[in-house]
């Protein structure tokens, strides 16, 4: 049975753990200090029994009034397709609901399987004015 919990990364064991899964998905940069703990970052981890097995993020948006960004997001490869990405999406949207925040944004880069877990989580493609990420991009949207 996996549990998702709201972490602090201020602590340290928390953030060696945030950045160890962060160095396994290969398409992140690595994590500065100031993105683990900096002004109202959330982070969330999923455990089985007492293994950490996933990581998400959320920040406030630097491009939208009022709007969450969707900050990276793993699972250990023995733990996916278990519906853990789904489970973070939910529990950074209450997050977001709790705020006050009115919409979440994201993007990915153009994989099936993470396009599939934004649409399953009711994301709509969306481009925006400026675009922020990778060449290859899908980027998502969600009101609240």
């Amino acid at each position: 049975m996996y549990r998702i919990r709201e972490v602090d990364a201020s602590d340290d064991e928390i953030a060696d753990i945030i950045r160890a899964f962060n160095r396994e998905e290969a398409s992140f940069p690595e994590l500065k200090d100031d993105e683990l703990d900096g002004f109202h970052c959330y982070w969330w981890l999923a455990y089985d029994g007492s293994e950490p097995v996933g990581f998400a993020g959320m920040v406030p948006s630097q491009r939208y009034k009022n709007t969450g960004y969707l900050k990276r997001a793993g699972v250990a490869a023995g733990h996916r397709g278990k519906g853990l990405q789904l489970r973070f999406f939910r529990v950074r949207e209450r997050k977001a609901r709790a705020i006050g925040w009115t919409h979440l944004v994201s993007e990915c880069t153009n994989t099936i399987y993470s396009a599939n877990n934004f649409i399953r989580a009711g994301f709509k493609l969306f481009e925006p004015e400026t675009r922020w990420a990778f060449e290859n991009s899908l980027y998502w949207k969600k009101a609240l």
